[in-house]
């Protein structure tokens, strides 16, 4: 069918399952698929998150850098004042992709009160781990190390440092910094309990973790190893840093961005009002959610269409929600995984040789397609289209799954997902089948096209996430699968599915 109009200048990019769904490939579908308009997207932003959040774009794995960053025609890249950012991983990833011939820092604006990260929150993120596992004699949490809770935390306990600050003298940012690692200290070494041996590791384990990220940077000679030694800020004396220098690199990452630094919201109204385009870029997912997802695996920020608006800094108007997922799930960490699939299948060998964290390299869990989760996250979170991507990666599945409900021990059916953890870790999952198919199609780009069997299965997830959503009654607009993935690569996208009404009678 036609591509359906937008129904906002603003658009949403959200994930409704646990992350890693290709949200970021979405990006230049939209501003593609917009460009001859008169509403051609000039901002893509970053709502919420920080680098431990990774989106692959056009084949260029990015970051904290909105992924516009590889659409030369996207007059402005914004990160969003829900960010937190460490502003030297900003030109680590910034510089590289201009000595590749993206232009970056010409296009980039921080919004003022972007909160700033620095090396503090990743040794309590650490730290917090630690004690987890030690202290507490719990499992891990799986966080990504980058400090990304810890400094949030900093802002609910109105302790921020925001990017403002290095717009004015460097004594307030100076103050504000030392005050912000004696804390930090203090509660590693006492509340913490971590010990003289684990926190010297820690500095280890992050110049270990940056220098094998940043080798392509180091190899283009835009750096050297010793600018990831996070040893330089080790204190002479245990649980303490060498402030001297964390202040002078810090303030100098912070101060070489001044330039960068101003109002998101600014440039967001005066570009609606000019009839463009506007895309957020949100990290992790519904599921993932510090308040709607199940503590401790959640991130520490807001991940669905409500924080565009606090993130942006505009008044709450209406907004087109794209809602991404994967033809199958998948999950890092310590989640409860209800579809997890058996690792002696054949299909789960395939997918796990593929399945790894784009920022962390972390092997994911996998599983079937939940529709429980993407249907409550259709009710709750509301959304208008819908793309799911690597349904390639399930040719050759003999029989597929797509769980459509839950079961307790006592025969007690859910159709939604239940609040309560306890209960949630009880349930198993309640799975239709459907036929799989053994044709490659990656090389297929009509609907039509697609073997009966591949047609049949995403007419079924489609389904059975309304179906979720909308017990009993369907309302009289359903979200349509606009973008079929079927591939990594961007021409690798179906974007002629049948309406979502008539899609679904194929089932």
């Amino acid at each position: 069918m036609p591509l359906t109009p937008f129904r906002s200048q603003l658009i949403a990019d959200v994930g409704i399952s646990f992350g890693d769904e290709g949200k970021g490939r979405l990006i230049p579908e939209i501003i593609e698929e917009l460009r001859a308009t008169p509403a051609a997207v000039s901002v893509v932003f970053k709502v919420n998150g920080g680098s431990n959040s990774g989106h692959t774009a056009g084949g260029i794995k990015l970051n904290l850098l909105p992924a516009g960053v590889v659409e030369s025609a996207v007059p402005h890249l914004a990160i969003g004042a829900g960010v937190v950012a460490d502003p030297r991983k900003i030109h680590w990833e910034g510089r590289p992709l201009e000595k590749k011939g993206y232009t970056v820092f010409s296009r980039l604006l921080i919004d003022e009160r972007t909160l700033v990260s620095d090396l503090s929150h990743r040794l309590l993120d650490l730290a917090w781990e630690d004690y987890r596992v030690n202290v507490l004699q719990e499992e891990p949490r799986g966080s990504t190390g980058r400090g990304i809770t810890p400094a949030y935390q900093d802002e609910t306990g109105q302790w921020q440092i925001t990017f403002a600050d290095f717009l004015g003298g460097p004594n307030f940012f100076a103050r504000k910094l030392a005050a912000r690692a004696d804390r930090a200290c203090r509660t590693i070494q006492h509340v913490c309990r971590v010990s003289e041996t684990t926190w010297n590791s820690f500095f280890e384990k992050l110049t270990a973790a940056e220098q094998r990220a940043n080798t392509e940077a180091v190899a283009l000679g835009l750096f050297t190893p010793a600018d990831f030694d996070f040893t330089q800020f080790r204190g002479a004396a245990p649980f303490t840093l060498n402030l001297d220098k964390l202040t002078e690199v810090y303030w100098a990452a912070g101060t070489a961005l001044a330039k960068n630094i101003g109002e998101v919201r600014e440039v967001v109204l005066r570009e609606l009002a000019a009839g463009r385009s506007i895309v957020g870029e949100f990290g992790q997912a519904y599921w993932l959610d510090k308040r709607h997802g199940f503590s401790p695996n959640v991130t520490a920020s807001h991940t669905f269409t409500p924080e565009f608006f606090e993130s942006a800094g505009i008044p709450v108007q209406p907004i087109h929600t794209f809602a991404v997922a994967k033809a199958y799930d998948t999950k890092v960490g310590t989640h409860t995984f209800i579809t997890q699939m058996e690792d002696a299948l054949p299909l789960c060998q395939k997918l796990k040789e593929i399945e790894f964290g784009t920022t962390t390299g972390r092997q994911r869990m996998v599983g079937w397609y939940d529709a429980v989760e993407k249907g409550d996250a259709l009710r709750y979170g509301g959304y208008q289209d819908v793309m799911i991507n690597k349904i390639d990666a399930l040719s050759g599945g003999h029989e597929l799954r797509i769980c459509t409900a839950y079961v307790d021990a006592a025969g007690r059916r859910y159709a939604h997902v239940p609040r309560n953890e306890a209960v949630r870790r009880t349930l198993k999952p309640v799975y239709t089948k459907h036929a799989g198919w053994t044709e490659d199609i990656t090389g297929v780009r009509h609907f039509a096209d697609l073997p009966l069997n591949a047609r049949r299965y995403a007419a079924a997830m489609v389904r059975s996430l309304i179906e979720v959503a909308y017990p009993g009654k369907l309302p009289a607009v359903l979200p349509n699968l606009r973008y079929l993935g079927v591939g990594p690569q961007p021409s690798q996208i179906i974007k002629d599915v049948p309406a979502a009404a008539d899609l679904i009678k194929l089932v």
